[in-house]
């Protein structure tokens, strides 16, 4: 289900990039960890997949057109588990200039033979771009729109972009997107919700069938559980994700 904050943010990003057009960075995005920002910052939310950033900068100057924006599925915006022949690391260059040594690490076997990598790097600035945004309006939500997918590779273009977010990736690992858990994937410990709907609802069942937890929440504020270690079966359904509390639940 999808954080209707994330909606939200959406048309608040999208304002943002046309008045950011043309502005420096500020030192919390992707350039931050060595990477070059996009020509004008619009980071867009995810969920309703809003894209209004620019293609990124290299160095050198490098950009890809501005109406070519990577779409949110095909050859234009390829994940990290893109199918296909990619291009060898030697032959990933811009139309022009040079890419910095962060950028081609991140572009190794990345880039599909035919597609332009500035494309593929834009991608993933786009993705530091919303966890940048939604790490200063909630960090729970950052951290859920990870565990989610909502936000998509973002190991990967934390990793190589933006490490400053390390921290919101290594805390989504043990998070718990809604859905049913079990078995090995269930871990014991204390969990609150990151921002549930007003129809959000948990069950927690033991061996046999038994039912140590359950129960719903209509307020859509944050609530705790504990899952024990007799738990086999976990359900959360409207609760959009469940954060440990600690380092790693």
């Amino acid at each position: 289900m999808r954080n209707p904050f994330l909606a939200g943010a959406a048309v608040v990003l999208t304002a943002a990039a046309l008045a950011a057009c043309g502005s420096s960075a500020d030192g919390n995005g992707p350039e931050a960890a060595g990477a070059q920002r996009p020509a004008a910052s619009g980071p867009s939310a995810p969920g309703p997949s809003a894209t209004t950033s620019t293609p990124p900068e290299t160095t050198g100057t490098p950009t890809a057109p501005a109406t070519e924006e990577p779409g949110p599925a095909g050859p234009s915006a390829p994940g990290a588990a893109a199918q296909g022949p990619k291009t060898p690391a030697g032959e990933i260059t811009p139309a022009t200039g040079t890419f910095t040594e962060k950028q081609k690490k991140y572009l190794e076997d990345r880039v599909p033979q035919g597609m332009d990598p500035a494309a593929v790097l834009q991608t993933g600035q786009e993705t530091c771009d919303k966890l940048r945004y939604l790490v200063k309006a909630d960090r729970d939500t950052a951290v859920g729109a990870i565990a989610t997918g909502e936000i998509k590779d973002a190991p990967a273009a934390v990793a190589g972009l933006c490490p400053q977010h390390q921290d919101l990736v290594d805390e989504a690992a043990y998070a718990y997107a809604d859905g049913t858990h079990t078995g090995k994937a269930l871990r014991p410990g204390v969990y609150r919700s990151a921002s549930p709907t007003l129809n959000c609802s948990w069950q927690i069942e033991g061996a046999d069938g038994k039912e140590p937890a359950s129960g719903t929440s209509d307020t859509g504020e944050s609530r705790k559980i504990t899952i024990p270690k007799s738990a086999r079966t976990f359900t959360s359904t409207g609760c959009y994700a469940w954060l440990p509390e600690g380092a790693k639940g």
